[in-house]
């Protein structure tokens, strides 16, 4: 049932299974200092470092982290926002055969130690005090990883060799909700981390020549598999910005000569409705990647007509399986709104029951961490990670988004699961029962509306069903608005019609 579809044109074993420079990020990493040595590999204020230097600062971290105790097959977690200090650290832990576990900076104190124990972590590297919080002392008195270190840290280096990676050497652990609310930690090889990172290189065209503003955040799959790992397969500069503002986005893109800019649309209509914007030099764009919202043809169109983007793409994508389809340069701007692209990184794709999108591939994840009973509900016997998301397939093999069977919602680029807020707020004294649903916003793509039913005897109030929230879940978690019913329609079988929810609000 459905249409399959196997996309070849980049078909990774043609760029990267005969080449073991490829399949480890250490082996990557010592071919961008032999083939890029002087030229920049990470602009960071007004810290310049070239590919040789970075490649001896990663070689100092992972000896140190090494004789600190962290062994190969250990997992480092790392907390911190976008800066060389990431970069540095996140490739030292895999350097020293580690498993990176990328923490969202944006989480609380009890999601972090949440992360932090299901990964058995055996160190965690944390940036504490970054937008007005100081994670340490969050976590004080709580059960911690035995390895601490504060960043920006002062690496002593360590006479000790550094093991030997292999390509199906776990990389990383990319933590995620489910439907359930639960988090779940999906893996990847080094082989697989890598294959994304060069198909999204190689549909993008990104070349030493570039360099490119990592406005998304390392901790998630776009910033660090087809931000950092695609730059240094590539030898592209290195730009990261700690959090999207836009006059300072501008600033970078000017100074830096910025050709490569991906983002959420948010980032483009700010950019586009910038009262100053004609006062920066922005010329310098080439590439833009976008999706995880709506992407209006005309939004394309003026990304190409004033902000000098000679190519704009839309990708579709999931921390399991990272990049799966993805726009091609010469794709009209209509494709390129209405779609999300072919398949790349040899990945199948076919529509299930119900016009599931279904993937499988070499770059699938591993599985998910220490839940084979979630690994086996995601992906089936025959190999197809079921999505749920609902799509359709052209013609030509292009992938469009058109629903979820998921309730997640995207909100300024994050992936939110009401089930969690759900959850959340039936701890909240006086909530009978919840039902949270996504619903358009002009700037951040969706916001959560909270739909409450309060108990007998119980009276809230907006602010304070918000106020708890913000309490216990990130703010792109945080429903922005909060309605109370005194019940919630359901079906004959007592499920929640959100549909119905959502047309309330729309």
């Amino acid at each position: 049932m459905g249409h399959t579809l196997t996309y070849q044109a980049l078909a990774l074993e043609d760029v990267m299974g005969g080449d073991p420079s490829r399949q480890t990020v250490s082996a990557v990493l010592d071919r961008a200092a032999s083939l890029f040595g002087d030229a920049e590999a990470l602009v960071d204020g007004d810290v310049r470092l070239t590919y040789t230097a970075l490649r001896a600062q990663v070689h100092t971290t992972a000896r140190a982290l090494i004789g600190m105790g962290v062994q190969p097959g250990d997992r480092v977690a790392l907390c911190a926002p976008n800066s060389r200090h990431w970069v540095v650290a996140a490739l030292g832990a895999v350097h020293a055969g580690a498993a990176l576990v990328p923490i969202n900076t944006r989480f609380t104190a009890a999601e972090t130690l949440d992360v932090l124990r299901r990964s058995k972590a055996r160190a965690f590297l944390v940036e504490s005090e970054f937008l007005g919080r100081d994670r340490l002392a969050e976590l004080r008195g709580e059960d911690l990883p035995e390895i601490i270190v504060r960043l920006p840290a002062d690496w002593v280096d360590w006479a000790t060799n550094l093991p030997s990676l292999d390509p199906d050497q776990l990389c990383d652990v990319m933590f995620t909700s489910g439907t359930t609310g639960r988090s779940k930690g999906a893996m990847s090889a080094h082989r697989q981390s890598l294959g994304v990172a060069e198909a999204w290189a190689s549909c993008g065209e990104l070349s030493s020549s570039d360099r490119y503003l990592i406005v998304n955040p390392f901790f998630h799959t776009f910033g660090y598999k087809a931000g950092i790992l695609a730059s240094l397969l590539r030898g592209a500069t290195i730009v990261p910005q700690q959090v999207f503002d836009v006059t300072e986005t501008m600033r970078l893109i000017e100074q830096e000569r910025i050709t490569v800019l991906p983002g959420p649309p948010t980032i483009y209509q700010s950019l586009l409705d910038h009262p100053d914007r004609k006062s920066y030099d922005l010329s310098s764009l080439r590439l833009a990647v976008t999706g995880a919202a709506v992407v209006p043809v005309t939004l394309v169109e003026r990304m190409q007509s004033e902000l000098s983007f000679s190519t704009v793409l839309t990708a579709y994508g999931l921390t399991e399986a990272v990049v799966a389809t993805m726009c091609r340069p010469d794709d009209s701007p209509e494709t390129v709104a209405h779609t999300c692209g072919r398949p790349l990184a040899d990945f199948e794709l076919k529509l299930g029951e119900k016009d599931e999108v279904l993937l499988r591939g070499p770059n699938v994840m591993l599985g998910y961490l220490d839940d084979p009973e979630a690994t086996a509900a995601a992906i089936d016997p025959d190999g197809w990670l079921h999505t749920g998301d609902v799509g359709r397939i052209d013609e030509r093999g292009y992938l469009s988004i058109t629903d979820r069977l998921k309730d997640m919602y995207i909100c300024g680029g994050f992936n939110v699961y009401p089930a969690e807020i759900e959850q959340a707020l039936a701890r909240l004294p006086g909530v009978a029962e919840s039902a949270v649903v996504g619903v358009f916003d002009e700037r951040l793509g969706e916001v959560g509306v909270a739909h409450v039913v309060t108990s007998p005897g119980f009276e809230l109030t907006e602010a304070q069903v918000i106020e708890f929230c913000r309490g216990r879940l990130a703010n792109y978690k945080v429903p922005r608005a909060v309605e109370f019913h005194p019940a919630l329609p359901r079906n004959a079988g007592g499920k929640v019609l959100k549909h119905l929810l959502r047309k309330e609000n729309a």
